[in-house]
């Protein structure tokens, strides 16, 4: 099977960081930008780099934009030219289109006019920091959606010395256990009888209201 294929257009600091960790995880990554120099810089560390206009509709559909699994729009100074990328985009019919917002109203316009996914990665880092404050194991946090999310702690005590099975994370929580990471080991989707050892670190998905349970045991 092919590598999903993905653009990104913005290749300022967050617009390079997604594209790199993309092609981190093995997909295939096209990176657009208008500023020559920015293109020149990145051109050793992103696969394929172009410059061009993205709001310009007829360079999108030369280099068959519509084609890639998912475009992000990581334009971070120019609001006006986010929302025309944004919209030209879904008329030229790309599958997912995720855009980077700048504020709550810049958010609700890329919505209206077609965004897949709004995310707004200065406020979801703020709520990562505010999470690793308050939780008492909490090492880091990730949303998936407003209600949902993954995190990562390290295992309470009163959660370790037991199996999965024995604590039922799911059953008594509705939390998944996605993997169990050990000194240089990662166990990924751990079974039923995988015993929680002091000094794991346990990554967990579900909503949000159960995980702050968890993040909240002694």
């Amino acid at each position: 099977m092919a590598a999903k294929q993905f653009a990104v257009i913005g290749l300022g600091r967050f617009g390079s960081s997604v594209a790199s960790t993309l092609l981190g995880m093995g997909r295939e990554v096209l990176g657009i930008d208008k500023n020559q120099e920015r293109v020149q810089g990145l051109a050793d560390e992103i696969t394929h780099v172009v410059q061009m206009d993205a709001t310009n509709r007829d360079a999108l559909r030369e280099i068959g934009i519509a084609d890639f699994d998912g475009v992000i729009v990581a334009i971070g100074e120019h609001i006006q030219d986010s929302i025309m990328v944004t919209l030209i985009l879904k008329e030229l019919g790309v599958k997912q289109v995720i855009a980077k917002a700048i504020n709550f109203l810049h958010g609700k316009v890329l919505e209206k006019v077609g965004a897949d996914r709004v995310i707004y990665p200065e406020r979801d880092m703020g709520e990562r920091v505010a999470r690793s404050l308050a939780g008492l194991h909490i090492l880091d946090y990730f949303e998936l959606d407003p209600d949902t999310g993954i995190i990562e702690l390290v295992a309470p005590k009163s959660l370790t010395g037991k199996t999965l099975r024995q604590l039922d994370l799911r059953g008594q929580y509705g939390v998944n256990v996605v993997c169990i990471k050990r000194k240089a080991e990662t166990n990924l989707l751990p079974g039923a009888d995988t015993a929680v050892e002091v000094g794991d670190i346990l990554v967990l998905s579900g909503k949000n209201n159960q995980l702050d349970v968890l993040e909240r045991m002694e």
